[in-house]
């Protein structure tokens, strides 16, 4: 019996011609929809907080060396993306560059992380409401979940108008950091290129090795920049526009986080204080518990925000795989059927999202958090080595200057820190990629002819 077309909505006879995702999407509405995924402010309540205990003031530092190693990665994805615009994002770009097997791993390190970051990340929700209203954390992070959901199935311009609204007040909110910190400024701005460094809660001369134990957090500050990708396949002009989206994702989510930070360090009462108190410790500080209350608001607008956007892009994902049929057919034609009207994978999306309102209500799902971190530096160490090789055949898309300078640099940086990481995280990780192998030598390599067909759009 003939498989049916990849797209082809549920209960169509299999004669239909297959439905793709629409291309409607101009670089605007990507880059607005990726920096939202990025979610820079909740980067900045969130991620900043624990290098500021151990950088002290050479955070920025710390930070802009995240920042060049994503620019270099960013590199990756936009050679990578401009060459296979497709809503598979990174598995489809290892597939064509270094063959199915690190293809189909690539894809079950992303698919872990699809269903375990939303949650991770909708559990803050709570935190940052607290002090204006009393929630369930588990049962707030679970419903963040389903109303992400519910936004995320419909049409996707719709879901840029409601990103775009979410994203300004998420930049307002962290403009209001960076105000009341440089006005309320102790030191002067050199502090920011001769800076002190924090061990043991005491102050300590800023050193090459304290700036480097700091890269596994710092070079994951803007990590979604990768979304531009995911978003190639509905991009109008995807060869043109992804390296366009991929950068300009990169510098907006950067300024975002980098000049409150700045401002935070300055305008810290003492820097061992960068230590023990939180950013919304410091806005109390210099402009009321009011004026904090609301920026916590700002952050948990900026949770949702994320979210929505991540469950958008992960269902698409999970989409690109039935329609690549990686799967038994009747899961193919279920992930890969399009919303008649709003033209979204629902039943990927509501696979994606609702295991993650489960896990943020029953699970200690927190727990996996630093796993995660070692499960992107692997996926971005399977990009650079891509890159490395996507020169073998010409392609129309865009490509990056000084190659392979870029993916040199991502390789050392990623195996650096990927060497620092916990055992157990790289055991995790590694027994995802286990599982993923049985998968592949079992199902999918007998059925070479008929399975993981991987679409590079190559067509466009």
């Amino acid at each position: 019996m003939a498989l049916p077309p990849a797209g082809t909505p549920l209960g169509v006879p299999t004669s239909t011609p297959a439905r793709r995702l629409a291309p409607v999407l101009g670089v605007t509405a990507v880059v607005l929809l990726t920096v939202s995924c990025i979610t820079p402010a909740s980067t900045l309540f969130i991620i900043v907080p624990e290098l500021l205990a151990t950088q002290g003031s050479g955070v920025v530092l710390a930070l802009v060396l995240g920042v060049v190693i994503s620019v270099a990665v960013g590199a990756c994805y936009a050679e990578l993306g401009t060459r296979s615009p497709s809503s598979g994002g990174e598995y489809v770009m290892v597939t064509s560059t270094l063959g199915r097997t690190l293809g189909w791993l690539t894809f079950a390190l992303t698919a872990a992380l699809l269903v375990v970051i939303p949650p991770i990340i909708a559990l803050g929700t709570a935190d940052y409401l607290t002090s204006i209203v009393d929630l369930d954390r588990s049962t707030t992070g679970a419903v963040v979940l389903l109303l992400a959901a519910a936004t995320a199935i419909l049409d996707i311009r719709a879901n840029a108008v409601v990103t775009s609204a979410f994203l300004a007040l998420e930049v307002v909110t962290a403009g209001v950091v960076a105000g009341l910190g440089f006005s309320h400024a102790q030191r002067p701005a050199g502090t920011l290129l001769h800076p002190q460094a924090l061990v043991d809660g005491s102050l300590s001369p800023f050193s090459l090795a304290v700036l480097v134990a700091g890269l596994t957090t710092s070079m994951l500050i803007v990590n979604g920049f990768g979304t531009a990708s995911y978003l190639a396949e509905e991009m109008v002009h995807p060869r043109r526009d992804v390296a366009r989206a991929v950068f300009w994702s990169i510098a907006v989510g950067s300024v975002v986080i980098l000049v409150p930070t700045a401002a935070v360090v300055l305008g810290a009462g003492d820097l061992t204080d960068l230590r023990r108190l939180t950013i919304p410790d410091f806005v109390t500080s210099w402009a009321g518990p009011g004026v904090s209350a609301g920026v916590s608001a700002g952050i948990a607008v900026a949770i949702l925000n994320a979210v929505i956007v991540m469950v958008l892009q992960n269902g698409r994902v999970l989409y690109a795989s039935g329609r690549d049929r990686a799967w038994p057919s009747a899961v193919n034609r279920a992930l890969s059927w399009l919303h008649p009207r709003f033209g979204s994978p629902v039943v990927a999306t509501l696979v994606v999202a609702v295991p993650g309102a489960v896990l943020a209500y029953v699970a200690d799902i927190e727990s996996l958090v630093s796993v995660t971190s070692v499960i992107v530096a692997v996926v971005y160490l399977l990009l650079a080595f891509a890159a490395l090789r996507v020169r073998r055949r010409p392609h129309r898309g865009w490509k990056m200057p000084l190659w392979p300078l870029a993916p040199v640099l991502v390789v050392l940086a990623l195996t650096y820190a990927i060497a620092q990481s916990a055992s157990r995280d790289l055991l995790i990780t590694g027994g995802i990629l286990l599982a993923a192998l049985v998968y592949e030598v079992a199902y999918l390599r007998p059925r070479r002819a008929t399975r993981f067909l991987v679409d590079a759009r190559d067509d466009r």
